[in-house]
């Protein structure tokens, strides 16, 4: 293994963006596809949600039991590890003859794909304070065009083969993105010398000292519940008439989501000048905003929708950034298991999301989609409202 330096240059910047994106794009594959794997196994609109709440909890599990070993252990090896082990998910849920076999594979991916919320802190703690935002905002820009972009690039490749051929896809790049970050990320060892098991209960320790991190973990869970809301049932809701598209089709409107991460580094920017505050607010009224748009996409049609998924998705990484420029700012040496705290509360407002989602559509088609997602964009201007302090 060469040396490596501790700098972070800008290809470094970039290839953590990329592996980021890689690794979170492992808990999207499948919402496009939602329709047709229903129909190749056989499953109906509920169960085939499932799916995606598995991934989600999967998720959560991983950033409460995974994510903290990045203050403890030579970081490039766990990300390197991590990285292997998501592939292999990936290649179960290729392989998976049934329903349950692919839930299995979806929990393994999404448990170990968390190698994202691991790169997150380790920008943050190899970039100077003054630019530490910016930075952050544009490995998060990688982390959201993952998340969208994961919709489009599965939609294409099922056009070329079936829904499988995402997962095999999939894993191949996981794998090749572990052989790079294994040449290139920076080692060292972890900031702190602690047994696992106090390692955990430190995380929660911090959740409970910690005002600005109950705060804006409740921020974060609310807001990815909106994201979760939206694109669990967008692919049933644009596969239904009046549209009548097919994956790959559906899969195109992940580049139209894909222009949020345009708000990143500028969110990342007001976090650093002190101004997050004014930044969490307004992303969480244009969240609230986005839904009015989304709400009237059956009758007005694409352009409807097209606006409603950029603010949404614009308000989502606003809200996201700025949460992230806050908590950071708390313990430098304990940034893994603020992630840890913080995220585990963001994933499992997106299972919930997604959940809520998938019930509501089969309740109430995408008329209860927006009604759930009204409903949680009112509450996180409230929660911001009744949990806002000025030193946060």
């Amino acid at each position: 293994m060469p040396p490596h330096t501790q700098a972070l240059t800008p290809g470094l910047v970039r290839l953590m963006a990329i592996a980021t994106g890689l690794a979170v794009a492992c808990n999207y594959y499948a919402q496009p596809l939602l329709p047709a794997i229903a129909d190749d196994l056989h499953l109906d609109s509920g169960a085939a949600g499932a799916i995606v709440t598995t991934a989600q909890l999967g998720y959560a599990l991983g950033l409460l039991l995974i994510v903290p070993l990045g203050d403890l252990v030579d970081r490039r090896r766990l990300i390197v590890a991590m990285s292997l082990l998501a592939a292999g998910g990936l290649l179960i849920n290729g392989l998976a003859p049934g329903l349950t076999m692919l839930l299995v594979g979806t929990a393994i991916a999404g448990l170990c794909s968390v190698v994202a919320q691991i790169l997150v802190p380790l920008a943050a703690a190899l970039a100077e304070p003054a630019q530490r935002g910016k930075i952050v905002g544009t490995v998060m820009s990688g982390l959201l065009l993952g998340i969208l972009l994961a919709r489009t690039i599965a939609g294409l490749l099922t056009g070329l083969g079936d829904w499988r051929t995402v997962y095999f896809a999939g894993a191949l790049a996981m794998l090749a993105i572990a052989i790079v970050l294994a040449r290139h990320l920076p080692g060292g060892s972890g900031s702190v010398d602690l047994p696992y098991p106090r390692l955990l209960l430190s995380v929660l320790q911090l959740f409970r000292e910690e005002a600005v991190l109950r705060r804006r973990a409740v921020l974060g869970a609310l807001s990815f519940a909106n994201f979760s809301v939206l694109w669990t049932s967008m692919a049933f809701f644009l596969s239904a008439p009046p549209f009548g598209y097919a994956p790959a089709t559906i899969g195109l409107f992940g580049l139209a989501g894909a222009a949020g991460a345009l708000a990143a580094p500028l969110a990342g920017r007001l976090a650093d000048s002190g101004r997050g505050e004014i930044a969490t607010l307004l992303a969480l009224c244009m969240l609230l905003l986005s839904w009015v748009p989304l709400g009237l996409a059956a009758e007005h049609g694409l352009m409807s929708l097209m606006v409603g998924i950029l603010l949404l998705d614009w308000a989502v990484q606003g809200v996201h950034v700025s949460n992230q420029g806050a908590i950071y700012r708390i313990r430098p040496d304990a940034r893994n298991r603020l992630t840890a705290a913080y995220m585990t509360s963001y994933f499992i407002g997106g299972a919930l999301g997604s959940l809520a989602s998938a019930q509501a559509y089969g309740i109430a088609g995408w008329s209860g989609v927006v009604t759930v997602g009204v409903v949680l964009s009112a509450a996180g201007i409230v929660a911001w409202l009744g949990l806002h302090r000025p030193a946060a």
